[in-house]
């Protein structure tokens, strides 16, 4: 019952802590509601179009929320932004939440959704044809695993891959930034405990195909496309951003690294437009120039 009014409050709570943050900014996107067929039912989305988008890739954006909280209002201006800025197509795709659906569900979710949209992309906005993941925490953690998933044949069609301050291992890894920024607000240690352990639940920690989940042990990182992976300072997810850059250098896959210093856990969306977010809306489209622009 506790557990039950706890997420209960929270998910009434993220919303309203967004919209206050980006209350009087308004953008001439258009943007408008579509549903995604998926095995389990409709998969809920919002299409962002952008009008110069006919060189660039369509990017596909999973919210952030610790697999528990958030969805496409939490995250509505940051696309909005996400869009404008870039110049691309942004489809938002929500997913099942734990701990009502736990692990595989909103993996397999963003998984179904990614190949719906690479099946269906004349439906959509202007786009060079080919697909950018993106996501922030928890939804990072969701981009990159949906990279890692897809068979060769869609992973032509992925130029890029966006990771805000991804969660990609379990909380006891040891990482310092665990210690460090155990405090930290928005986003505590013992918070991103409770976020796993709801995600992962008593049955899903004893899966086999737990490589889905904690995407730093992968096998096969160098199936990633071209990353892009941000961090910040004041996270405890600071030092697994850090170590999954490492990773995939290692692994061969071109990464571009960025630490915001002075910035903390959920910056890009959750804040409003703020100096650290237009920063990273300047880098990711340049990024995206370098790296998403070719057909």
């Amino acid at each position: 019952m506790l557990q039950r009014m706890k997420i209960w409050a929270l998910r009434r709570y993220y919303p309203l802590v967004s919209a206050r943050s980006w209350k009087g900014h308004s953008s001439d996107i258009h943007w408008g509601g579509l549903e995604i067929p998926s095995p389990e039912g409709p998969i809920h989305g919002r299409l962002y179009n952008a009008s110069g988008g006919a060189e660039r890739p369509l990017i596909v954006y999973f919210h952030g929320g610790g697999w528990v909280l958030g969805g496409l209002d939490t995250h509505h201006s940051l696309c909005l932004e996400l869009s404008d800025k870039t110049g691309c197509t942004v489809i938002a795709a929500d997913y099942r939440l734990a701990p009502e659906h736990p692990f595989p569900a909103p993996a397999d979710d963003c998984l179904a959704a990614v190949k719906w949209i690479a099946e269906h992309l004349g439906d959509f906005g202007p786009c060079n044809g080919k697909l950018m993941i993106a996501g922030d925490s928890a939804g990072g953690n969701l981009a990159a695993s949906t990279c890692l998933a897809l068979e060769p044949s869609l992973r032509e069609q992925i130029s890029g891959a966006l990771l805000i301050y991804p969660a990609v291992q379990d909380y006891d890894a040891g990482f310092a930034s665990y210690t460090e920024h155990a405090k930290s607000q928005p986003l505590t240690s013992k918070l991103m405990r409770w976020f796993w352990d709801c995600y992962l639940g008593d049955r899903g920690r004893q899966r086999t195909d737990l490589d889905r989940a904690f995407v730093l042990r992968a096998e096969n990182l160098a199936d990633m496309p071209p990353t892009l992976i941000v961090t910040a300072e004041r996270d405890p997810l600071r030092d697994e951003g850090i170590a999954f850059a490492d990773r995939l250098r290692e692994a061969g896959v071109p990464t571009r690294y960025h630490h915001f210093q002075n910035a903390a856990h959920g910056f890009a969306s959750s804040e409003g437009p703020n100096a650290s977010h237009r920063e990273l809306l300047d880098m990711t489209s340049r990024w995206l120039a370098e790296t998403g622009s070719e057909a």
